[in-house]
This record gives C-alpha cells, sequence and structure tokens, in this order.
C-alpha cells in the first residue's frame, strides 16, 4: 500500500506543472531522489546510479528512468503505469562508450521532447557534470535551464499525512534520544553508543517502525564538540567530558530531526552558561512563530537573546524538512537566519538548531516544529537543556 493517496500524488503533480509553466519549462527532468519519492512514490537504494523522473508539461502521468535491475521496485512502489517505467540496459552502467543519459535522450526524442524547454536540477548531489554534458550532446537542440529547486519549494507546506508521518518520526527520535542519553557513560564505546541508537531508531515503535536516516548519528565528544559534524570512534567516553547527540527519527522517509548536549559529569560554569543561555533563545525563537512571520523574524529574536551574551553565531539558526535520502534531510531551499523573508504558512515544518560551537566545545539542543494555525507545535518531545549525568542520576 503506498503511503499517500493517488489524488495526493497528482494534485502534487499539478502544482509542479503550475511552477514549471512560470519557469517556462516544458519538461522537468528530476534526479533528486526525494523530489522522485515526492511526485511518484518511488523508494529504493539506487541513487548510486543514474536515474530519473520526467516530468513532461503536457503528459498526464510522469516517467521513471533506471537501472533494469530496479525497474520492478518502481513497479512495486510508484502509482505509475508499467508502461511509464522504463530502463536502460545494464552495459550502460560505469561505461567509458555508454552512458545512461544516452538512454534517457533517446526516450525524450521518442516522446518529441527533444526541442523542448528542458529543466534540470543542476544542484542536485545525485545529477553529475558528465550528465550534464551527455544529455546536451544528444539533445542539441534542446533548450537547458536550471531548476534545482522547484519540486523542493513545491514540498515546503506539508500535507496532513505529511505532518503525521513526521510526528511519528518525532515520537522515533525521542527512543533514539533515550537510548542515546541512557548509552553514553564513562567507559562505554562511542561504537556501541551508535549501534544501540541505529537499532533504536530503525525499531520504532510497536505501531510504526523506523527507516534509516539520511544522516547517520552525530555523536561529537570532548573537544571534538567544537565542530558539529563527527560521527564515532571505538574510543571509550571519559568522566567529565560533554559529548553532542544529533539524530533523526525517519518514518516513510520523512526525517524529525533532534540534538541534544549531555555532560558526563558536573558541566564547567561556562558550559552551564551557555546550555541556558542557548535554550532562552530557542524558546524565544519558538515562541514568535506563527503564519506570517518571516524567518529572519524568528532569527532576530534568537539572535537578540545570545547578543546581549556576546555570543555571535554565523551559522543559520535551521531549515525545513520532510522526505530525505543520503546525504541529507533538509529541504535546502527556506532558511532561518538573516536576510530570508519567507514568510510562515501552516504546516510548514523545520529543524531549529541553535548549535553553538567554541574552541574546545560545543553545545547543541535542538527542536523539529511545524507551523500552525496560530502558533507553531514542537514535533520532537524530550528534556529541553543540557543533561547532566551522575552516577547516580539524570539532571537538567
Amino acid at each position: 500500500m503506498m503511503p499517500f493517496s493517488l489524488e495526493e500524488y497528482q494534485d502534487r503533480l499539478r502544482k509542479t506543472k503550475a511552477s514549471m509553466q512560470k519557469m517556462g519549462i516544458d519538461v522537468l527532468l528530476i534526479t533528486d531522489p526525494a523530489n522522485m519519492n515526492y511526485l511518484s512514490g518511488y523508494d529504493g537504494w539506487s541513487f548510486y546510479v543514474d536515474q530519473m523522473l520526467i516530468v513532461i508539461a503536457d503528459e498526464e502521468e510522469p516517467i521513471w528512468i533506471g537501472r533494469k535491475m530496479d525497474a520492478n521496485a518502481a513497479i512495486a512502489t510508484t502509482w505509475l503505469k508499467p508502461q511509464h517505467v522504463l530502463y536502460y540496459p545494464e552495459d550502460h552502467i560505469h561505461s567509458t562508450v555508454k552512458h545512461p543519459m544516452d538512454y534517457i535522450a533517446s526516450v525524450l526524442k521518442d516522446f518529441r521532447q527533444a526541442e523542448r524547454r528542458i529543466g534540470v536540477e543542476m544542484a542536485s548531489y545525485y545529477f553529475s557534470a558528465l550528465a550534464y554534458v551527455k544529455l546536451k550532446e544528444n539533445l542539441p537542440n534542446a533548450k537547458f535551464q536550471d531548476a534545482s529547486l522547484l519540486v523542493n519549494w513545491v514540498r515546503i507546506v506539508k500535507s496532513e499525512q505529511e505532518i503525521e508521518y513526521i510526528r511519528r518520526a518525532a515520537t522515533i527520535a525521542g527512543l533514539g534520544m533515550e537510548t542515546a542519553v541512557a548509552m553514553i557513560q564513562e567507559g562505554t564505546r562511542e561504537c556501541d553508543a551508535a549501534a544501540a541508537i541505529f537499532k533504536s531508531l530503525v525499531t520504532g515503535t510497536d505501531s510504526y517502525g523506523g527507516d534509516y536516516p539520511s544522516i547517520v548519528p552525530l555523536l561529537p565528544a570532548g573537544k571534538n564538540t567544537s565542530t558539529p559534524h563527527l560521527t564515532w570512534t571505538d574510543r571509550k567516553y571519559s568522566r567529565n567530558e560533554i559529548v553532542i547527540i544529533e539524530l533523526a527519527g525517519c518514518h516513510q522517509r520523512y526525517h524529525a530531526p533532534m540534538a541534544r548536549t549531555v555532560s558526563l559529569g558536573k558541566p564547567s560554569e561556562e558550559v552551564m552558561d551557555v546550555s541556558n543561555i542557548l535554550v532562552e533563545g530557542l524558546n524565544a525563537a519558538l515562541e514568535l512563530i506563527k503564519p506570517g512571520v518571516t524567518l529572519e523574524e524568528v532569527e532576530y529574536a534568537w539572535n537578540r537573546v545570545i547578543s546581549k551574551h556576546g555570543i555571535v553565531k554565523e551559522s543559520r539558526l535551521g531549515y525545513p524538512i520532510g522526505i530525505g535520502y543520503p546525504p541529507d534531510w533538509g529541504e535546502h531551499t527556506a532558511s532561518i537566519r538573516k536576510g530570508d523573508g519567507t514568510v510562515l504558512e501552516p504546516n510548514m515544518a523545520f529543524h531549529m538548531i541553535p548549535g553553538l560551537w567554541f574552541d574546545d566545545y560545543g553545545i547543541e539542543i535542538s527542536e523539529t516544529f511545524r507551523v500552525t494555525e496560530d502558533g507553531c507545535e514542537v514535533l520532537t518531545d524530550f528534556q529541553r537543556g543540557l543533561i547532566v549525568k551522575d552516577q547516580f542520576h539524570i539532571a537538567m
């Protein structure tokens, strides 16, 4: 059974075509697997090879093209008719003579699209420079233009069913965080903590399971907390060090990230003070959120708190989330930062991550939220503040 109704997929397609028309695009070539999933339902670990969803303005149904061995996955997971699931021969894989874009270009010729205005996702992780060159060589009369975030912007306002999946992902994130806090203790290897977290995230609840997150749990410890994107090693946690935990629950490819910071033993006065300032700023930003407010106004509410304490944060405060595939769960559109005038609407969903990183330590405490009709709903549910662990109890 597909995760959404046929009517919802078709509504997404209509919105995408409306955006295509505004941009003067006749044919949209989609290589981002999150966008492929959003419009067709396709879900498979096949994004390491060339694959594409083709949306033609005057065709009712998209066309999926991928590797032959993945075609049955497209039939199994999408709403597309079998005749709209095509595949290139295996001899196109990692060949210096043939390329999947040669076949895709031939399909566009067969559908009489070779001389039209074609949008491509130039910024997609999954669309190589060579793929673009091959398309242009095979379709010399087409007019190509960048359409990198066209579908991403369509995705930014979620349906009720999408929000429900993000809520489930948030519940799973909470279970993962409980496991992380329990496992991270003096003498435990970082890799053993990571293994337990993965098990919790994939197991999910008795009612629904978890999926693989687009980013692995990030677990910098000690001085390594000064940088946010480290994973784990096989070293053992030490007394009186802090550990950052950033993870996400995932359900039906929808993500709900969450970050917390754990202190193994009594933290320094500086770490405790900065943690309290961070939470104060996070709360101020969350309290401001409602429809009609801009993202830069949200960032200003946060920045007003930290700046009075002499703290500067150069990186953005957050980003929209939803469907995700490795290597990222963000949607790559709006950002909670200075200069972003995006106006909040109901059922937008964001990860607000006010991380602060200094020379020898860092702190992260984040929340995933959705915009409601008159405010915001924080979807993740875990104690908000520095988590202090000693031999006897856990405290904030």
